[in-house]
């Protein structure tokens, strides 16, 4: 059963903040209790996370897709330099003017990110080509025809004993 102890945060108000007995308790829960108790923000209101990024590759291409929910294909920006490093970069814009001081609590974050990775293939950067599809960029760049010749199968023996 859970019991609830009476905290003030640091502006006076007195919050309930649930206490697990059980042992299994969870400890973000606790975390976030802890923060919210304080009133201090989680993360910084001018910058949103860096986007998760997953880099994949078959036989005649590297695609790179990045998840950028809530961001317009207009405020994203894709570069591929000669030395092989892609920088996505982007701004999420609060959409709505807000004419009072009226919220109580948001955890919606608002603000731009940059994130540069390494791609350590030979690429033909200006075949490349950027797609938005419902929160996800995903970035196609055709491999050369020198890297797509690079790979060779070798044979695995079996070790001989002496």
């Amino acid at each position: 059963m859970d019991n609830q102890v009476s905290t003030t945060g640091n502006r006076g108000r007195t919050q309930n903040v649930p206490v697990n007995s059980d042992q299994h308790h969870d400890f973000r829960s606790m975390v976030s209790h802890f923060w919210n108790m304080l009133d201090y923000p989680q993360h910084p209101a001018d910058a949103i996370a860096e986007p998760k990024i997953e880099v994949s590759e078959n036989k005649n291409e590297v695609t790179v897709s990045a998840e950028v929910p809530g961001i317009e294909p207009e405020n994203l920006d894709v570069e591929i330099s000669s030395d092989g490093y892609l920088s996505v970069s982007g701004e999420k814009k609060q959409q709505t003017e807000q004419k009072h001081q009226g919220s109580y609590f948001s955890e919606i974050t608002y603000g731009s990110f940059k994130r540069t990775i390494p791609l350590p293939w030979d690429l033909e950067f200006d075949r490349a080509n950027a797609e938005y599809d419902n929160g996800t960029l995903k970035i196609a760049i055709p491999k050369s025809q020198t890297e797509q010749t690079k790979k060779k199968r070798l044979n695995v023996s079996k070790k001989r004993k002496n």
